[in-house]
């Protein structure tokens, strides 16, 4: 038996592995629930059984009672066994309510007095009954084509010449018995079926209310912000739970520590990689203008102006690609409320000298001032690179044009260009990182794809909805950011 169990369990535990582990309450449920049926299933079969038993007593009682009745009339008459049964008590043996019944009167010599000649006789291996002081055997056989009960009472008979025992035999058919027990039985399965039902409430509530601490637990790990990595307290669940919670807890500690180490390593490699360039940057001004007073061939200076170019680009993917790891780093600190059209116009003074040197006329629309919760440093970023993008793809002597506007429940930022926009097949792919138009490849080969890709993301963390659009006249494209103003 051990090693069956055994074998049980390892199956049992193959199986969970192999389907997968579902539901705790649902697997509470089940193996709470399925002993249970199987229980009451079992006590059901026996409760038939009893039933069975309880029908045989009480109507062997009352066929004794018959048997006696009829025992009562049998007598010794001129030396013979008579039986002195009237036609009304015939008749209520021929049929009665709860069945029909059958009776036989043997005399001392094994002679049939009364009855039915051909009742089955009493079978040999059929032990008196100890249940009535009585001598008295119930056995059960066919008779007509019908199973019935039978009582086999041996009554002592006796006059001044002679004494023996007759047999009185009465038998009835289970009619009544077989109804009797169906209504034990159907009585016994609505019990048994209530009870399995109101176990089955009970046990319900009571798992729902056991694994309640879990669901708080889940509900308070999915309210937290991404930002969140304090320690959950495991008094708050059962003690067979709180491992998984320190588990978790320690998780969570290692997590912190991994985003601060990839913080400070952000941070390192901003200084690194921009005090480099920058010095970079200025020792090939610094040449150029020595070329500039000194002269020199035009081959040194067109390689200065390719080393300052490719500088100029280095920064520019360098800052880029850090903006798109603080975005990352970022999440989750979304509360500070900023004012939008401020915002747009500080970036539209830190680039107006782009426009100036390229001619284009750079203009902010809007007077009402609108809100929106986030992070100003990354909505800075994102209005930088939408203007910088347009301020690069339209031509000399274009028009950039910015609009802060409140829609309805949504403050919106539009930056319409004079460039040659983007077919409307690529608009999609432009936000991937790296990802460069066509268009964008013919004016600004030296690109490095990172624009829209950043825009993207922040408009993303901040829930605000990002569309390419054509503009309303000419060439040219819309971008309009759509926030949830506060």
């Amino acid at each position: 038996m051990p090693a069956l169990a055994e074998r049980l369990v390892v199956g049992l535990t193959r199986r969970l592995r192999g389907a997968g582990i579902g539901s705790l309450r649902s697997e509470l449920l089940r193996w709470l629930l399925l002993p249970l049926v199987v229980l009451e299933v079992l006590n059901t079969v026996s409760a038939y059984h009893n039933a069975l038993d309880a029908a045989d007593m009480a109507y062997d009682r009352s066929l004794l009672a018959s048997t006696r009745a009829l025992a009562e009339r049998v007598s010794i008459v001129d030396g013979k066994v008579v039986a002195d049964v009237p036609y009304v008590a015939l008749d209520s043996f021929e049929t009665d309510t709860s069945g029909r019944l059958y009776y036989k009167v043997t005399g001392l010599s094994g002679e049939t007095v009364s009855g039915y000649d051909d009742l089955p006789a009493v079978p040999a291996n059929v032990p008196r009954s100890e249940s009535y002081p009585a001598l008295v055997r119930f056995y059960h056989a066919q008779y007509n084509g019908q199973p019935i009960r039978i009582a086999a009472l041996l009554q002592p008979v006796y006059d001044e010449r002679m004494r023996g025992i007759a047999l009185i035999q009465v038998g009835e058919t289970l009619d009544a018995r077989r109804g009797l027990t169906a209504r034990i039985l159907l009585d016994t399965v609505l019990w048994q079926a209530g009870l399995v039902l109101s176990a089955t409430l009970l046990i319900w509530f009571a798992v729902r209310l056991v694994l309640r601490p879990l669901m708080e637990l889940k509900t308070a790990v999915e309210a937290r912000s991404a930002a969140d990595l304090s320690d959950l307290d495991p008094a708050l669940v059962h003690k067979e739970v709180r491992p998984l919670v320190e588990a978790m807890n320690a998780s969570m500690s290692r997590i912190g520590g991994l985003i601060s180490s990839q913080r400070r390593f952000i941070a390192d490699a901003s200084h690194q990689l921009r005090t480099p360039l920058a010095v970079l940057r200025t020792q090939t001004e610094l040449a150029q203008r020595e070329i500039g007073r000194h002269g020199g061939t035009p081959a040194l200076a067109t390689l200065l102006d390719s080393i300052a170019a490719t500088t100029d680009a280095a920064v520019h993917l360098a800052n880029r690609l850090l903006t798109l790891a603080r975005i990352e780093h970022s999440k989750g600190n979304l509360a500070e409320p900023v004012a939008l059209r401020a915002l747009v116009q500080q970036v539209a003074l830190e680039l107006a000298p782009n426009a100036v040197r390229k001619e284009i006329d750079l203009s902010l629309e809007g007077e009402r001032e609108v809100h929106v919760a986030g992070q100003a440093l990354l909505l800075h970023e994102l209005v930088a690179n939408l203007v910088d993008n347009a301020l690069r793809y339209t031509p000399a002597g274009g028009s950039v044009v910015l609009r802060v506007l409140h829609d309805g429940g949504s403050a919106v930022l539009e930056v319409e260009d004079g460039g040659p926009g983007i077919p409307a097949a690529e608009r999609e792919r432009v936000f991937a990182p790296f990802y460069r138009a066509s268009s964008a490849l013919q004016i600004n080969p030296g690109g490095a794809g990172l624009g829209l890709a950043i825009v993207a993301d922040i408009a993303a963390l901040h829930g605000a909805g990002l569309a390419l659009l054509d503009k309303p006249a000419g060439s040219g494209l819309l971008v309009r950011v759509a926030f949830n103003a506060s």
